[in-house]
């Protein structure tokens, strides 16, 4: 293999590790712990799944921002009060504590597992 095929094989592998490590700064936690914490005030719950999905099954206090609409609806969001953010499966909620990073939100937490982990 010369040198660009190995440039290229470093960069795929670099590619697929970053897309399963944990994003900077954002927990993970299990739905006991989300659970744990439905009656502080402090804390945002996002269900970031379609309007279609959440209306098939949802939990209070979850409110549904989908992921598509979550930039839009951003300043709606209080960058001071932590974040507790779900999905189906836990793949679209890393997606949207990224973005929730981005903009300065610091206690981002994803629900492990998302809603299918849900008892």
């Amino acid at each position: 293999m010369g040198m660009i095929e190995w440039i290229l094989l470093i960069i795929i592998i670099a590619f697929f590790v970053s897309r399963f490590m944990p994003a900077k700064g954002i927990l993970n936690i299990s739905v006991q712990e989300a659970k744990s914490r439905f009656q502080d005030n402090s804390v945002q719950f996002i269900d970031v799944r379609t309007p279609g999905e959440y209306k098939t099954k949802h939990r209070d206090p979850f409110k549904n921002i989908p992921l598509s609409n979550l930039a839009n609806k951003i300043d709606k969001l209080d960058k001071e009060k932590e974040v507790i953010v779900i999905c189906q499966s836990g793949m679209r909620s890393v997606k949207a504590a990224k973005i929730l990073k981005k903009h300065g939100f610091e206690n981002v937490y994803n629900v492990k597992g998302g809603m299918s982990a849900w008892m």
